[in-house]
Formats: C-alpha cells, sequence, structure tokens
C-alpha cells in the first residue's frame, strides 16, 4: 500500500512538470519540491512488528520467506512475538538476528536452561545503549516486554515488543487493560526522556477500550498514516486462517516527538509453494523525528 510519501512525490513530479510547461507557476512548485525533499531527508528509523507463530506449519520453510522480506527492507528495529527455542529448534529471534546481521534479545518467563523457552524479542542493526524487560501484571498470564534504547543516527530511541492476553471475553478485556496500565508505568521508568516506539501483538483493535489508556499516550502509525482508508477492512490476523479481519497488531508512537510517514502489511501473500510466513500479517512502519520547535 502507498503511504502519503509515495503520492507526494508524485505529485511534486506532476507539479514540476506544470511548471514547465506554465512559468508563472514555477514560483509555487518551488515550495511545495522543497518540502517534499525536507521530508524524504528528515532522519528517523523504521520498524517491523510480526507474530512468528512459533515453529508451526514448517518453520524451516517459513523462515526463508521472512528473511528475505527483512534483508529487503533493513528496518531499524524488529519486534518478534510468540518466539520459542526447545529441542532441535533454535531460538527463532536468534537465527533470524544471525541471518540478517543484527543484534537480539529474548524476553521468556521461561527460566535460561529449561528445555522450552516461549517469549518475544528485539532486533535491531543499530548500536544498542541500554536494555530492559518486563513482566507483566497479572504475572500468572505470563506476558512480557522487551525493552532496548537504541541509537538513531545519534538520537536514542527506545523501543518495546510486547504480546498482550487473547481472551475475547470480558476477563480478557480486564487482563488487556491491567497489562496497559503496567506497560506504561515500566515506560515511565524506563525511557529516560527519549522518544517511545511500542510494537507487538496487543489481540485488540486500536480503538478498543482495552488500548484506550496507551493510545492517550501513543499514536497508531499505521492509522495515522491511512487516514482516508477505511481501516475496518484491515487485518493483521491472516485471512486464510481468520474468517473476519482484524487489526490487532499495531505500532504506536510518541507523537511530540515522532511522525509517521509511511505504514504498509507486510507478508499478506503466500508463497510460490502457497506456504504463508505465519497466520498474522506483519506490519511495517517509517517514522521521523518531529522537527524541533
Amino acid at each position: 500500500m502507498r503511504g502519503p510519501l509515495g503520492i507526494g512525490r508524485s505529485l511534486c513530479v506532476l507539479g514540476l512538470a506544470i511548471a514547465l510547461a506554465l512559468p508563472g507557476l514555477a514560483a509555487a512548485a518551488a515550495p511545495v519540491a522543497a518540502a517534499n525533499a525536507a521530508a524524504v531527508s528528515e532522519p528517523g528509523m523504521s520498524m517491523v512488528t510480526f507474530n512468528l507463530h512459533h515453529d508451526r506449519e514448517d518453520w524451516p520453510s517459513r523462515r526463508r520467506t521472512i528473511v528475505a522480506e527483512l534483508k529487503r527492507l533493513q528496518p531499524d528495529a524488529i519486534a518478534l512475538q510468540e518466539v520459542i527455542q526447545k529441542r532441535n529448534v533454535r531460538n527463532q529471534a536468534q537465527w533470524l538476528a544471525s541471518q540478517l546481521g543484527y543484534r537480539y534479545v529474548f524476553v521468556s518467563t521461561d527460566p535460561v536452561g529449561a528445555p522450552k523457552r516461549y517469549g518475544n524479542a528485539l532486533l535491531t542493526r543499530r548500536p544498542i545503549l541500554a536494555r530492559s524487560e518486563h513482566l507483566l501484571l497479572p504475572l500468572d498470564d505470563y506476558r512480557t516486554v522487551a525493552h532496548l534504547r537504541i541509537d538513531v543516527d545519534g538520537k536514542p530511541v527506545n523501543v518495546y515488543a510486547t504480546h498482550l492476553n487473547e481472551r475475547s471475553d470480558d476477563a480478557g478485556q480486564r487482563i488487556r487493560r491491567s497489562q496497559v496500565e503496567d506497560l506504561l508505568r515500566f515506560i515511565a521508568g524506563s525511557a529516560a526522556g527519549a522518544p517511545v516506539v511500542i510494537a507487538g501483538d496487543f489481540n485488540a483493535l486500536v480503538d478498543a477500550g482495552d488500548l484506550s489508556e496507551l493510545r492517550s499516550h501513543y499514536g497508531d502509525s499505521y492509522g495515522s498514516v491511512h487516514v482516508n482508508t477505511d481501516l475496518a477492512g484491515v487485518s493483521t490476523l491472516n485471512r486464510h486462517y481468520y474468517q473476519a479481519p482484524s487489526r490487532i497488531d499495531h505500532i504506536f508512537f510518541q507523537q511530540d516527538e515522532m511522525v509517521a510517514r509511511e505504514a504498509k502489511i507486510l507478508f499478506d501473500q503466500p508463497d510460490d509453494g502457497g506456504r504463508w510466513a505465519s497466520d498474522h500479517y506483519g506490519v511495517w512502519t517509517r517514522l521521523q523525528f518531529a522537527p524541533a520547535n
């Protein structure tokens, strides 16, 4: 899907062509061209979030598709959910990081050395300035947050990866609300004043009441880019597996510090053999640092 920036480039070219044909419009076209050039050159970062579906359905084949797309995109940070390591299955985040040349952190409630560990991960190609992790309340739901502070061209940015409770009933909504509150407390204690990006599988629509406190602090990158799109039809649950569209995988960003410029859905087509990368689609977004006031 093309974001506003791609449309802006097309309009810029069209505007310059008209200016050449009609000299009187040249003065108006020049500021448009300058504004678009500034938008492209403004520093920032890109990020992906993706639920790996752990090792189900032929992981050795699926991972080839995943790593090829991530190599093409070269995102600054990658949030992964449903990451597993067990006998005969190397930690999936570790494997992907080795293929991409990235560093990674993996967070699990399963103790180090356990025969099976399951959790969330963050990968980055940027220098790591700080790292931390957190077990979300309630502790009996076994949910975690991974955190990295990375250096993006000399500017620190906090990235967080999480995966909230999956229940669709009232109890699930209460648990997710509690997890969001705890997540925000953890961010407040770990961000050290640097911009914040939060990615993951939230198991909730972006406008759900469970996420209202999160949305009061952070913007939805995909929704910010696709403001004129019927978002009700957009899904991050793979429609091959799930009947109804549901956008539950999100990348949130700190709106006073960053601006969402592009966003698209990843892994929404099967490979040549008809195999899907996961039972979720991924989300990619490009963020720019907000101009200084």
